[in-house]
């Protein structure tokens, strides 16, 4: 007999086991009708995350997914006018990418310097959506109204922040004036703009270029259109996404009149869905498209209700897809969102689109950047400002990969830049101030925020804290874990600002703390890391002998007092994991280079994000800048992972030492008063 586990199997040479393969072959036959045979060892039948394959371009990302049937969606958002709005677009796009879509667009509005470096320009929220949103990230770029010159300085600029994908428009005439003219040296229409990016560029840019289902408003024919649609996918368009549009059956039609002229590059609907009565008046107004009379006839009586108006469109737009999906004429869609997402959402969780329990390749998000392809670790000290990390890393020109090997590596940039809109907090300083205190009387008022924050409790004004400043979002569900013991200790002023429990085989589907390839174990050593006064330093530097299977890192603001038991050079993994076919995965470690980089940002964190809401001089100012000056930063690994955390051992002892210390010191001066008294 074979035993697997418990469970005893025939084997396989017996009678008994031939019902059992002939069960398993008629299975696996199933799984691929439509082939001849099955070749196991053929690497295309491997599963292989992207992070271990290297990068993938989004051209190769659609037909990846049209060859496994795969349905997916994409998203399409205007640059906001202000630095508020740019700020509120990158939260959306945080929430949106846990739905997991294939790529976001970011439309391009001369009128706003489209390719300037100012918040609100299309290249930068572009950028910012790629490197610190993880998207992967389409820009439009119209060429009406710019010479080849301009053009070709725009397409660099979007090179160099790492953009790899191109919606090749020719745009709109200023003023849509019918005399229009392209500029000297300029182009006239989009087929143009493919060309010159081709030239300019190779295969450097994935191009997207527009098609129009009912015809192009300035077209001579819908066959004429066509046409000229062939001319830009033969001048170099890898797919096409098309203008909205109301029935299915138009756009089935309108795939099949382009298959017809030999166009076989991916066609992606492009859909919008009804969410308000005068956005859709408005929206048809610039597209001059016409609406069905049937869906005016439900829309018409209802302009007043927005909400019931936004219902129509979620359940006219599912049934929309639906139909798109059982031609089997539509590899995804992509969705004009005008930069909402309520409809969109519901939309795509109807579909079974949206990602209810998203993937996570690594414990952190990965950069969209091909630059970063090859990063697979991190320092575990960002893990709760990832935005920061790649800022300060951005010039970096490899990536640290495998096992990182020398801490010796690439400088860290700085970070003052606190005002970016990427880094900023999406809470207004009044919101700041309640959840943190409109005035602090006490070092204890701090530590009361904290334990607020890491207990989903409220704090003494009713407010209930959902942010601090070493992360602007609540807290992971890993933490739920630690939140008892994480709120006893910062109460008593140990003011932590990252930690993970210890794990050990978890498996790697695990809802809360798996990452990585299906199949495989996750591990993880029990981390602490907080801010805490001198007096508590002094103690924990005495009991952290006691624990030799802790390693430390202590350090003050300026670095004079810097203590470790840690190599200077060699990084501590502290979560990896195994899968399989494949190495041992590390993505993150401590390493006390990167400690030294990261304290600066944490403790300038305390005055750039907290102190500055306090006029300076107050009570309030003074008791911040007093805590950055004279609190340590310490991380505290417990390598010990199969075992339960002695984490809470250590502090315990070091509040344990710091009263024995003091009753003694006390002990001492009554002895000496005694003394003097004789």
């Amino acid at each position: 007999m074979v035993k697997e586990g418990t469970v005893e199997l025939p084997s396989p040479g017996t009678p008994a086991a031939l019902p059992i393969l002939k069960e398993f072959l008629n299975q696996r036959d199933a799984a691929h009708t439509g082939t001849d045979s099955v070749h196991v060892d053929d690497d295309s039948h491997i599963y292989e995350p992207e992070y271990l394959s290297g990068y993938h371009s989004l051209k190769e990302k659609i037909h990846n997914r049209i060859e496994s049937h795969d349905k997916f969606f994409s998203l399409e958002f205007f640059p906001p006018r202000t630095k508020g709005g740019a700020v509120n677009l990158l939260a959306r796009f945080d929430r949106m990418r846990e739905g997991d879509p294939l790529f976001c667009d970011v439309t391009w509005h001369p009128a706003g310097n489209p390719g300037g470096d100012t918040e609100t320009s299309s290249l930068t929220i572009a950028g910012a959506a790629l490197n610190y949103c993880g998207l992967e990230t389409m820009l439009h770029m119209t060429c009406c109204s710019m010479s080849r010159v301009e053009i070709t300085r725009h397409l660099k600029r979007a090179k160099d922040v790492g953009l790899r994908n191109i919606l090749a428009l020719r745009g709109d005439p200023p003023n849509s004036a019918d005399d229009w003219v392209p500029p000297e040296d300029g182009f006239s229409y989009a087929t143009d703009l493919v060309h010159h990016i081709r030239k300019e560029f190779g295969d450097y840019f994935v191009i997207c270029v527009a098609g129009y289902p009912t015809g192009h408003p300035e077209a001579t024919s819908y066959e004429d259109d066509l046409k000229y649609l062939k001319q830009k996918v033969d001048a170099g368009a890898d797919f096409i996404i098309t203008q909205l549009f109301f029935k299915s059956e138009t756009f089935i039609k309108f795939v099949r009149d382009c298959r017809a002229l030999g166009m076989t590059c991916p066609i992606i609907p492009g859909l919008m869905p009804i969410q308000s009565y005068d956005s859709l008046r408005h929206i048809v107004k610039l597209s001059k498209l016409d609406v069905p009379q049937e869906i005016m006839d439900v829309v018409t009586p209802l302009k007043d209700n927005d909400e019931a108006i936004r219902n129509y469109g979620i359940h006219q737009m599912v049934t929309l897809i639906k139909e798109l999906f059982d031609a089997d004429m539509a590899p995804g869609i992509h969705f004009y969102t005008l930069n909402r997402e309520v409809s969109t959402t519901a939309i795509l969780k109807q579909l079974g689109l949206w990602a209810a329990t998203p993937r996570r390749p690594l414990p952190w998000r990965m950069a969209a950047n091909h630059k970063r392809s090859g990063e697979d670790v991190r320092p575990i000290f960002w893990a709760s400002r990832p935005k920061a990390y790649v800022y300060r890393t951005q010039h970096w020109d490899e990536f640290p990969n495998g096992r990182w090997g020398s801490s010796e590596s690439p400088a860290f940039g700085e970070l003052k830049d606190y005002y970016l809109f990427y880094l900023k907090s999406k809470s207004s300083k009044e919101q700041l101030l309640a959840m943190w205190g409109e005035t602090l009387e006490s070092e204890q008022d701090v530590w009361d925020v904290f334990h607020a924050y890491l207990t989903n409790t409220k704090n003494k004004a009713g407010q209930k804290v959902t942010k601090v400043p070493w992360n602007d979002d609540e807290l992971s569900d890993e933490t739920a874990f630690l939140r008892e013991k994480l709120g006893e200790f910062n109460k008593r002023g140990i003011l932590t600002i990252n930690s993970q429990p210890n794990v050990n085989g978890a498996s790697s589907e695990d809802p809360i703390v798996g990452w990585g390839m299906p199949g495989g174990y996750v591990y993880q050593k029990a981390y602490l890391e907080f801010f805490t006064c001198k007096e508590n330093i002094d103690a924990l530097l005495n009991v952290l002998p006691l624990f030799p299977r802790i390693n430390y890192h202590i350090i003050n603001r300026d670095g004079s007092a810097d203590f470790s038991n840690c190599h200077k050079h060699r990084p501590i993994a502290v979560t990896w994991g195994a899968f399989p076919g494949t190495e041992i995965i590390q993505p993150t470690i401590v390493d006390p280079q990167s400690f030294k980089a990261w304290k600066d940002e944490a403790f300038d964190l305390w005055e750039a994000e907290w102190g500055k809401l306090y006029s300076e001089g107050s009570q309030s100012s003074e008791i911040i800048s007093h805590i950055t000056s004279n609190y340590y930063l310490v991380n505290l690994v417990d390598n010990d992972y199969p075992k339960e955390t002695c984490l809470w051992d250590v502090l315990e002892a070091m509040f344990a030492w710091r009263k024995l210390k003091e009753e003694r010191l006390e002990e001492s001066e009554k002895v000496k008063l005694q003394v003097s008294a004789q």
